[in-house]
């Protein structure tokens, strides 16, 4: 499975790595992903999604039904 969250869309991202020196290599960013389980009452069952932190953090302001919602309305299958 591709590293990219379920909710917000991240993904790695490509940047440099800067030595002493100021040599730069490149090198890949990569998001802060969890793999987690969510209780969703309204079906009575376990979800489980790979998010960022951020995508938690929404979760948990924003609720489940309404994240699960949105990300319908995108096309995500669940």
């Amino acid at each position: 499975m591709a590293r990219v969250c379920q909710v917000t869309g991240k993904k790695p991202i490509v940047g440099n790595t800067v030595s002493h020196s100021n040599i730069k290599t490149k090198r890949r960013f990569l998001p802060n992903l969890q793999t987690k389980r969510f209780y969703f009452v309204e079906e009575d069952r376990w979800i489980t999604l790979k998010v960022s932190s951020e995508a938690i953090r929404t979760i948990n302001k924003n609720g489940l039904s309404s994240v699960l919602k949105e990300m319908k309305a995108n096309g995500v299958k669940i």
